[in-house]
């Protein structure tokens, strides 16, 4: 069933549920502070809920209990600082507190894909699972925001009933996140959908009611949040459907930068043509360097491994090739960085050896300090495998950028990692590096040479500074 917000009350009506604590409101953990479980805490404790956050992390914990995000997530520090001052925010590493604090617990742990298989990792799901069950002393409701396989909630129920008394209370639903990094405390406050797995209608209004903050904020605004009341594996399939549509339209309008690059067309003009279209939309109809990050790689992935555990494998077979298009991306970027250079390609690539290469960016995507799976980093990596001597800067992202590629130069700023650069790769596209100037940049480097990997800049500004310009898709 689907019910719409705001409304006087709900369609269909949810019963008011009393927390098992008592207080008016439910008061709620996130187990992993992560990405993901540190930005609903502290958002949550901004929409007024009583919040405390776990992690077996120390180190995480007292930065975040001192007021110290650990990600680069913007907006997030000032909300941290605002809401540990009132009193409704805190972090701590002891489960028994966060088992006797709680009435809704958020499980936010991490789901990597394993290191053997293409499959998502459920390890830290299970331990974090595990080790809250055997704390609870009073009814709660155990739910996951976790990206997980379809029929990990049924095992999470069978885990809960393995550590609990039958008699105890202890339910279990999903609530999958659908957090865009760089825009993560709008998507918290501000969803546009909250989709919950249910099977009972204590289940349903204990969520609505740790909801609530979200709805109540939305009539505020005059907005509608529409909320989806579904069963365990259609909420649980919601997330890693909605990812592998996005990853495939951007693999698509990428193999169609392929054929315009064979064909001599402009990937740009036809993105923008049939964006035009209501049907299809321009968002995410962006050719350049593919997707990356902490999710939609992994999750295709793992999306393909559970369809075929499911024999339903056939179905998804087209999430391979939307894979394989995506890691092509990364090596044109190289042969690109070749032609320009006029080096000649062998069977083990271009050779790029004495070649100094300014790489603009190293995190997956614009305002975020994320580097998993980047593009950009794998590019420069790619670069120096070739050969060339990598000089890279990232406006957030460096010290985890060393951390992946120690082997690449860090350079402070744009000016120092263009300096002397027979090319320059424009990899993540920072606002600094799209409007970075094209004159002031040429009295920089040695050559006047840019890959554009990200289709971000102007072209006639650059080609008019005198740059040899090569963009992805673009004649």
């Amino acid at each position: 069933m689907t019910i719409p917000y705001p409304n006087t009350q709900p369609v269909p009506p949810i019963a008011a549920v009393t927390p098992p604590s008592g207080a008016p409101r439910p008061r709620v953990t996130f187990l992993g502070t992560g990405y993901l479980g540190a930005t609903y805490a502290i958002c949550y404790a901004e929409l007024g809920y009583e919040v405390l956050g776990f992690d077996v992390d120390a180190d995480k914990i007292a930065m975040l209990a001192a007021g110290e995000v650990p990600i680069h997530e913007p907006g997030l520090d000032e909300l941290l600082k605002r809401n540990l001052a009132a009193g409704r925010l805190r972090f701590s590493t002891d489960m028994a507190e966060v088992a006797e604090f709680g009435d809704v617990h958020f499980i936010c742990v991490g789901t990597p894909q394993r290191a053997d298989a293409l499959g998502a990792d459920l390890s830290y799901v299970e331990a974090a699972v595990t080790s809250l069950a055997q704390q609870l002393t009073r009814p709660a409701l155990i739910v996951g925001k976790s990206t997980v396989p379809v029929g990990t909630a049924e095992w999470v129920e069978q885990l809960v009933s393995k550590h609990t008394p039958a008699d105890l209370g202890i339910e279990v639903a999903w609530s999958p996140e659908f957090l865009q990094e760089g825009f993560a405390v709008d998507d918290v406050l501000r969803p546009n959908r909250i989709v919950v797995g249910v099977k009972s209608e204590w289940a349903n209004g204990m969520l609505y009611a740790a909801h609530k903050g979200v709805f109540d904020l939305a009539a505020t605004e005059d907005r509608e949040v529409p909320m989806v009341v579904t069963d365990f594996a259609t909420a649980e399939l919601v997330k890693v459907a909605a990812n592998a549509f996005l990853a495939t339209k951007i693999s698509f309008i990428n193999a169609m930068a392929e054929v315009c690059e064979a064909a001599g067309g402009d990937v740009t003009h036809l993105a923008r043509a049939v964006g035009f279209d209501p049907r299809i939309g321009n968002r995410f109809l962006q050719a350049g360097l593919g997707f990356g990050g902490a999710c939609l790689p992994k999750d295709i992935r793992a999306f393909q491994a559970r369809a075929q555990e499911l024999g339903a494998g056939e179905a998804l077979r087209f999430l391979h090739e939307v894979d394989l298009i995506n890691l092509r991306r990364r090596t044109r970027v190289v042969q690109l960085a070749a032609d320009l250079l006029d080096r000649r390609t062998g069977p083990a690539g271009p050779d790029l050896s004495g070649i100094r290469i300014g790489v603009l960016g190293a995190t997956f995507k614009p305002n975020t300090d994320d580097v998993r799976d980047a593009p950009a980093l794998a590019v420069a990596s790619l670069l120096h495998k070739a050969g060339a001597d990598v000089h890279v800067y990232d406006p957030e992202g460096m010290e985890r950028a060393r951390a992946v590629a120690p082997e690449l130069t860090y350079e402070p700023g744009i000016n120092e990692a263009v300096a002397g650069a027979d090319l320059i790769c424009v990899l993540t596209e920072w606002a600094d590096f799209r409007n970075a100037d094209p004159v002031a940049l040429g009295a920089l480097v040695a050559g006047r040479r840019v890959v554009d990997g990200r289709n971000c800049l102007d072209s006639t500004l650059w080609t008019q500074a005198g740059w040899d310009y090569r963009g992805m898709g673009r004649p």
